[in-house]
C-alpha cells in the first residue's frame, strides 16, 4: 500500500487512539479517558478526511462527511447502552444512515459491469447464517435488525461496484473496508443477542476502526 508521508504519520497517529481505545475500554478506572479516545476514532479521521480530501468533489466530500458524522453519532450512543435499551435502538439508526451514506458515495464511482451473482449469493448465505443464529434473541428488535442487515450487505455490494472506474488501491482498500465493517458488526450482533464472545470488545472495535479507516482512504485515492 503507496501512502504518502501525511498519511504514514496519520496512521501513527490512528493506531495510537485505537490502541488507546481499546485498553481503557477494560479498564473501569480509566473510563473518562475511554470516553474521550472512542470518538476520538472518528473525528480524527474527520479531520484527516477534510485536510486531505481537497481534491474530491464536493458531493463525495459532503456525503463522506455525513457518513463519518453519523458514524461518530453512534459510537457515542452505543457508549450508553447500559443506561437504556433506547440507545442502542438510536446508535443502530445512526449507522443505518452512515451505511446509506457510503453507499451513495459508492454508487457515484459505479461502473456499467453486470454484478457479480455469486458474490450476491456469499452475501445472502452469510446473511441467513447470522441471522439463523440472531433470530432466538432477537425479540423486538427483529425489524429493525433485518433493515440493518439489508443495508450493510448493500454497502458492502456497492463497494465492488465501484471497479474500473477508481484506481485499484482505491478498490481495494473500499472493498476491505466494507467487509472489515461487516465483520465487526457480526460479532457485535453477535455478542448482543446470542452469546458473549471472548475479547468481544477488543475484536469489535479493532475491525470497526479499521474498516472507517480502509474506507476513508480508499475515497481519498479514488482519483489517483
Amino acid at each position: 500500500m503507496n501512502l504518502t508521508k501525511a498519511e504514514k504519520s496519520f496512521t501513527i497517529f490512528f493506531l495510537a487512539i485505537v490502541l488507546l481505545e481499546l485498553f481503557t475500554s477494560n479498564v473501569k478506572s480509566l473510563l473518562p479517558i475511554h470516553v474521550i479516545a472512542k470518538p476520538l476514532i472518528l473525528l480524527s479521521l474527520i479531520f484527516f478526511f477534510i485536510d486531505q480530501g481537497k481534491h474530491l468533489s464536493s458531493k463525495t466530500k459532503v456525503i463522506t462527511l455525513l457518513a463519518l458524522l453519523f458514524s461518530l453519532a453512534g459510537d457515542v450512543l452505543l457508549m450508553f447502552t447500559d443506561i437504556s435499551a433506547s440507545f442502542f435502538l438510536s446508535g443502530l439508526v445512526a449507522f443505518l444512515l452512515a451505511h446509506s451514506m457510503y453507499i451513495m458515495v459508492f454508487l457515484d464511482k459505479k461502473n456499467s459491469k453486470k454484478i457479480a451473482l455469486l458474490f450476491i449469493a456469499v452475501l445472502l448465505i452469510y446473511a441467513i447464517g447470522i441471522f439463523y443464529l440472531l433470530n432466538d434473541g432477537l425479540g423486538d428488535m427483529i425489524i429493525p435488525v433485518i433493515i440493518y442487515m439489508l443495508v450493510i450487505l448493500t454497502m458492502v455490494l456497492t463497494s465492488t461496484m465501484r471497479k474500473d472506474n477508481v484506481s485499484n488501491q482505491s478498490y481495494n482498500l473500499v472493498f476491505l473496508g466494507a467487509i472489515f465493517f461487516v465483520i465487526s458488526d457480526s460479532f457485535l450482533a453477535i455478542n448482543k443477542f446470542y452469546q458473549p464472545v471472548p475479547l468481544s470488545k477488543i475484536i469489535i472495535m479493532s475491525t470497526y476502526s479499521l474498516a472507517q479507516y480502509l474506507i476513508v482512504l480508499g475515497l481519498l485515492k479514488q482519483n489517483q
